[in-house]
C-alpha cells in the first residue's frame, strides 16, 4: 500500500514538473504520441505489429552501440531502426516470407544488442533504460532530434497518406490501379522505424508496441473511419505516454509500466464499446 500511495503523491509530482529534464521528457513524449498515433491505424491495417517489435529490437541494438562508443543514444536508435525498417521492407515484400524475415531480424537485433551491452561494463542504469525507458536522460538536444524526426515523419506521411491507405486496405486492387506498393512498403517501414526509435527514450525497446500498435487497435474498435481512427489513436497515444510519465514521477518507476497499463485500459474500454455497438446493431430490426 505504501508503494501504491507513492504513485498518487501529487505534491511530489507537481514539484518534479518544475525540473527541466521532466519538461523536456514531456515535450519528447508529446512528439512521440503524435507520430505513433498517426501511424498506429496504418500499422494495424497492414498487420505490422510483429514488424514493429522487430524494428524495436534493432533500434535497441543501435542505441546499445551508441552507448558503448559514447555517441548519442537517440541517433544510434534512429540508425538501427532505419536499418531494420529497410531490411523488413526489402526482404519482406512477399506476404508468405514476412513473418520469417521479421523473426530472423528480431532475434539478430536482440542478440547483438545484448552482446553490445555486455561489452559495456559501465552505465548499468542507462543499459536498463534502453529496454524499459526513462526520462532522466532526455536533454534539449534529444528533444530537438526527436522533434525534427517527428516533423519529417509527419510531412512524408501527409504526402503519401492516400495511396498508402489504399494500399493498406486493399493491396491487390491498389497494385492493379497503379499504386507503387513496392515503393510504399519500404517507405512506410522506414517511417515506422523512425517512430519506433523515438520511443526508445521514454517507453523502451521492449514495450514500444504500447504506443505503436495499441492506440490504433483501440481506435479500430470504435470507428471504421480512417480519419476518426487516426484522431482517436493520437488522443489515446498522448494520454498513455503523457499520463505514464506523470504517474511515474513520484515513485520513480519505469515509464513503460504506466504507459502500457494506460494503453491496455484504453483498449479494453474501446473493445467493450465496440462489442456493445455490434450487439445493438445485430438486434436492430431490418427495414422491409
Amino acid at each position: 500500500m505504501e508503494s501504491l500511495s507513492k504513485v498518487f503523491d501529487f505534491d511530489t509530482m507537481i514539484d518534479l514538473l518544475g525540473y527541466p529534464f521532466v519538461q523536456q521528457a514531456l515535450l519528447a513524449a508529446a512528439a512521440l504520441g503524435l507520430v505513433s498515433g498517426c501511424l498506429a491505424p496504418l500499422v494495424v491495417a497492414r498487420k505490422m505489429s510483429f514488424a514493429v517489435h522487430g524494428t524495436a529490437e534493432l533500434a535497441f541494438t543501435g542505441a546499445a552501440a551508441a552507448l558503448l562508443v559514447g555517441a548519442s543514444v537517440g541517433a544510434g536508435a534512429l540508425a538501427g531502426a532505419v536499418v531494420a525498417a529497410l531490411l523488413l521492407g526489402l526482404l519482406g515484400q512477399k506476404h508468405s516470407e514476412r513473418d520469417s524475415v521479421i523473426g530472423a531480424i528480431l532475434s539478430f537485433g536482440l542478440g547483438v544488442g545484448v552482446f553490445l551491452l555486455w561489452l559495456n561494463p559501465e552505465r548499468t542504469a542507462n543499459k536498463f533504460s534502453l529496454l524499459v525507458g526513462q526520462i532522466v536522460g532526455v536533454d534539449s538536444s534529444d528533444v530537438l532530434l526527436l522533434s525534427g524526426s517527428a516533423i519529417v515523419v509527419l510531412v512524408v506521411l501527409a504526402f503519401v497518406y492516400r495511396p498508402l491507405l489504399f494500399a493498406s486496405v486493399d493491396p491487390d486492387v491498389a497494385t492493379a490501379r497503379g499504386v507503387p506498393t513496392r515503393v510504399l512498403t519500404p517507405l512506410f517501414a522506414v517511417l515506422v522505424g523512425v517512430a519506433t526509435a523515438l520511443g526508445v527514450y521514454t517507453v523502451g525497446a521492449l514495450l514500444v508496441l504500447a504506443l505503436m500498435v495499441t492506440p490504433g487497435a483501440a481506435a479500430a474498435r470504435v470507428t471504421a473511419s480512417p480519419v476518426r481512427a487516426t484522431v482517436l489513436a493520437v488522443v489515446f497515444a498522448e494520454v498513455a505516454v503523457l499520463g505514464g510519465i506523470l504517474l511515474s514521477l513520484a515513485p520513480g518507476a519505469p515509464v513503460s509500466a504506466f504507459v502500457t497499463i494506460i494503453s491496455f485500459v484504453i483498449y479494453l474500454v474501446c473493445r467493450a464499446i465496440g462489442t456493445r455497438r455490434l450487439a445493438r446493431a445485430s438486434r436492430a430490426p431490418v427495414p422491409a
